[in-house]
C-alpha cells in the first residue's frame, strides 16, 4: 500500500490556510504517494475540491484512520492525536514553545511530530523554512493594512488642488516581513526608512531603495535574529528613536524571536511623542507585541496615535500563503521518506532539531 499524506480542514479561528495544495498533491502523486484530504480542507484558501485531480476525499475521522503523514498549517486540538494510528508523523506549524501538554499528547500516543519553526537557519533548510515563507506574507499585508489605516496617502500626487506629500513610513525589524514590508511601502509610493540593530541588514534596506535608520546600536546575534540587548544599549535605543519617531506618519514594527516575547522597542511615551494621526501597526502582537500599548487583535488610540496589533496576517493571503507554505511542507517531507517509505534519518540535523516527538518520547523540552 503506498503511504497516505494527509491533511484536514484547519480549525483555528480565522485560519483559512491548508496544508496541501492541488500542485503538491499532484506532485506528491507523481512519488507514488497517496493524497487524503478531509472534504472542504482548501475550500477557504480558494482550492475547492473540485481542483484536486491528485487527491482523494473522506471525512474528518476516515482522513485521520488512514493517514500515515498528516500535514497541518496550525496545530490540531489534542484529541485529534488519539485519532492517528501508532507510527503515524505529524508535520507541520506546531507551535512547541509554552505547549507541555501537546507535546505530551504526541508522545502519549506513540506519534512522531516535526515542529517546522524549530528548523534550523540554514541553506539547505531555506526551501522549507516555513517562518521566512509566511513572513514575507505578513509583511506584505501589514503594509497594505497600514495604507489602508493611514489617514494620509502613501505617495505623492499631483493634483489640480495642489501637491500631496507622501507619507514617512518607518519599518521596525529587516529580517524577512520587515524587508518585504519596505518594499510594498516602496510600491506603494511611501518615503520609505528601515531600522535593525543588526549592522548587516543595512545593504538589504538600502537594495530595496529605502533608507537605514543609523541609531549607533549593534546587536548582531545567532541564527539570523539579534541578540538581547543590554539594559544601557536599549536606553541609548530608546532614546535616538524617540526623536526620530516624530517625523514619521507610519510606523510598522517586525521585531520578533520564535519561542521569545517581542523586544518592546516602542514605550508609551514614545508613542504620545509622536504626531497626532500617526499610524502604528505592530506585527509582533502575537508574542506581545513591539509596543507596550499593543492589544493583540485590537485597535487602539493613544494620544491621538492608532495602534493595529494584527494576528495571523497570513491567513488573510491564503492561496498564495498555502501554495508556498505547501511546498515548505513537502520539501520537508522529502527528508522522511525513502524508497517510498517512511523512514526518517535522525543523522540529519534537520529531522533531529525539527522533531518534536519520537515514538512515545518527548524529545522537545523548550
Amino acid at each position: 500500500m503506498p503511504i497516505t499524506v494527509a491533511a484536514l480542514r484547519e480549525t483555528a479561528a480565522g485560519e483559512r490556510r491548508v496544508a496541501i495544495t492541488p500542485e503538491m498533491a499532484k506532485k506528491l502523486r507523481g512519488k507514488g504517494l497517496r493524497v487524503l484530504l478531509e472534504r472542504g480542507a482548501g475550500a477557504a484558501a480558494g482550492f475547492p475540491d473540485t481542483v484536486y485531480a491528485d487527491a482523494d476525499f473522506a471525512s474528518a475521522g476516515e482522513v485521520l484512520a488512514q493517514a500515515d503523514l498528516l500535514a497541518c498549517v496550525l496545530p490540531p486540538e489534542d484529541a485529534v492525536f488519539a485519532q492517528l494510528r501508532e507510527g503515524a508523523l505529524v508535520v507541520g506549524q506546531l507551535r512547541p514553545y509554552g505547549a507541555p501538554s501537546r507535546i505530551a499528547a504526541l508522545a502519549a500516543h506513540k506519534l512522531t511530530a516535526f515542529a517546522l519553526e524549530l528548523l534550523p537557519r540554514t541553506t539547505r533548510a531555506q526551501a522549507m523554512d516555513v517562518l521566512s515563507s509566511q513572513a514575507a506574507v505578513a509583511g506584505y499585508r501589514a503594509m497594505l493594512i497600514a495604507a489602508e489605516a493611514a489617514p494620509k496617502f502613501f505617495p505623492m500626487l499631483t493634483t489640480a488642488a495642489g501637491t500631496i506629500r507622501p507619507s514617512k513610513v518607518l519599518v521596525i525589524g529587516a529580517g524577512v516581513a520587515g524587508l518585504q514590508a519596505i518594499a510594498t511601502a516602496r510600491r506603494l509610493g511611501a518615503q520609505t526608512e528601515g531600522y535593525d540593530v543588526r549592522p548587516e541588514t543595512r545593504e538589504q534596506v538600502e537594495s530595496l531603495g529605502a533608507k537605514f535608520l543609523d541609531l549607533g546600536v549593534s546587536a548582531a546575534g545567532s541564527g539570523g535574529y539579534a541578540r538581547e540587548l543590554s539594559a544601557e544599549e536599549r536606553a541609548a535605543q530608546q532614546q535616538a528613536l524617540a526623536e526620530h519617531l516624530k517625523a514619521f506618519d507610519v510606523v510598522v514594527s517586525t521585531a520578533a524571536v520564535p519561542g521569545r516575547a517581542a523586544p518592546k522597542i516602542l514605550t508609551a511615551a514614545m508613542i504620545e511623542g509622536m504626531k497626532p494621526g500617526a499610524l502604528v501597526v505592530d506585527l509582533a502582537a502575537e508574542s506581545g507585541g513591539n509596543c507596550e500599548l499593543t492589544r493583540p487583535g485590537e485597535r487602539l488610540e493613544h494620544g491621538g496615535v492608532t495602534i493595529l496589533g494584527p494576528l495571523n496576517l497570513p491567513a488573510g493571503a491564503p492561496l498564495h500563503a498555502s501554495e508556498m507554505y505547501a511546498r515548505n511542507v513537502v520539501n520537508f517531507a522529502e527528508l522522511l521518506l525513502k524508497d517510498g517509505a517512511l523512514a526518517p534519518d535522525f543523522d540529519d540535523e534537520l529531522v533531529a532539531k525539527s522533531c518534536l516527538a519520537r515514538g512515545g518520547e518527548a524529545m522537545f523540552k523548550g
